[in-house]
């Protein structure tokens, strides 16, 4: 979550986490699932709805939410 307090693009978070893809894909998913990050198209259009992280997260950028930064910070 500390790499999404500002907007990211899946291949920074791949690059900087160095973890394997299926795994960053998975994780991204289920943080989505909880609502504690969000999923944009472009550093300035979110996209609503259901996402399917495994497919398109490639493509996306992300950003830790309020409910998900409040998580993280209260662990």
């Amino acid at each position: 979550m500390d790499e999404l307090y500002f907007v990211q693009p899946y291949g920074y978070l791949l690059e900087t986490l160095d973890w394997e893809e299926e795994l960053l894909l998975s994780t991204l998913q289920s943080l989505f699932s909880q609502g504690y990050i969000k999923c944009l198209d472009d550093p300035d259009k979110e996209r609503f709805g259901k996402v399917d992280i495994m497919k398109e997260g490639t493509g996306l950028y992300f950003l830790a939410t309020k409910n998900g930064l409040m998580a993280h910070n209260t662990l």
